[in-house]
């Protein structure tokens, strides 16, 4: 079994600065799981501990059935992909996959195996004799990823594997990256900043802020149901705007909307509310009103248009005819807004 289990980890470096707190997380046998984040949450630090690198300052950390707080990162069978490849320069890509066994002792025709059948996996077969300056920047990324397949390990880490890569290459090795966790049918957990990273990518998306988690769920689930606004901010693109509630209904600056009864019974007897609406949700509903467009960014097949709504900047995603400073007529559904506490930020539904 290769399922992790975090309980009540916390790391700190004095009592002014906490860098993990109190984190409690399972993951599953063979899950692909994303810890994601703003630079400074604390997600690396996190991968760190689990890999041994980093000393924990209180709580328990399980491989398998196994706590492994006080045991060595070579004894703990995980394999460490890191930001930069840490590849070695002088060695052939060969040597590069082959040095973990080596270092193992383990038999040369064993060894001479396993490279080639990862070599072969990953497309490095015709490569195996170059050196890593010989290498375009994704085939030091696999090569990378072979050094840590080739020993079989029960948990692969995957620290920002992808940022030193260009667009293209990134799109390219990110589906390269999901075969090959389907392949190894193993346990993968994958730090990014990235959320289109983590939305593609992750059987779960572990959202953290200030080293703590705000939200751990399918990507799905996220994105339509964020537990609050930080992580509705953070994952996709998100218009909030401040909403007062009159009656039976939700009044954004000069619009109002009518709330069905669910809804107006669920937010109880709050005056004010935040209100949030995707981009793509901007131009469905049957409450219209007018904005002026302030910028617009074209995106190929469709534009995203910039304007002033209920007394905030906001952004729809329209057809690529619009131009800056048309009037456009907009509309919205209650059914696609998210309403959240105005003092904590929590989702209220």
């Amino acid at each position: 079994m290769s399922n992790v289990s975090l309980k009540n980890l916390s790391k700190s470096y004095d009592k002014n600065k906490i860098i993990i707190n109190n984190i409690n997380l399972e993951i599953a046998d063979k899950e692909f799981i994303v810890l994601v984040g703003a630079s400074g949450c604390g997600k690396s630090t996190i991968l760190r501990m689990i890999a041994g690198l980093e000393e924990i300052t209180s709580g328990t950390i399980s491989i398998g059935d196994k706590v492994v707080n006080n045991v060595p990162p070579k004894d703990r069978d995980i394999a460490f992909v890191f930001q930069s490849y840490a590849l070695y320069p002088h060695m052939s890509v060969y040597d590069n996959i082959a040095f973990g066994l080596k270092m193992r002792k383990v038999d040369k025709k064993i060894i001479d195996q396993k490279v080639r059948e990862v070599a072969k996996v990953l497309d490095l077969d015709n490569l195996l004799d170059r050196k890593p300056k010989q290498l375009s920047g994704g085939q030091r990324q696999r090569v990378a990823l072979g050094r840590a397949m080739v020993r079989n390990p029960k948990v692969f880490l995957m620290d920002e594997p992808l940022s030193n890569l260009d667009a293209k290459l990134r799109v390219q090795m990110r589906s390269e990256i999901k075969k090959l966790h389907k392949k190894l049918d193993t346990t993968f957990i994958y730090v990014t900043h990235d959320q289109t990273e983590a939305l593609t990518m992750g059987d779960r998306i572990v959202v953290l802020d200030k080293g703590v988690i705000q939200q751990a769920d399918t990507p799905q689930r996220i994105y339509a149901h964020p537990a609050n606004t930080f992580v509705a901010g953070f994952i996709g693109q998100m218009n909030f705007m401040d909403g007062v509630i009159e009656n039976d209904g939700v009044r954004l600056g000069e619009v109002f909307v009518p709330l069905p009864q669910n809804i107006r019974d669920g937010l109880g007897d709050r005056k004010e509310v935040t209100v949030g609406i995707r981009p793509e949700h901007m131009s469905y509903g049957d409450i219209k009103f007018t904005v002026d467009v302030d910028i617009s960014e074209m995106l190929g097949s469709e534009k995203i248009a910039y304007f002033y709504f209920g007394g905030s900047k906001c952004s729809a995603k329209l057809s690529p005819d619009i131009e800056i400073g048309d009037k456009i007529e907009l509309s919205v559904s209650p059914e696609n807004m998210l309403f959240f506490d105005k003092e904590t930020g929590k989702n209220i539904f």
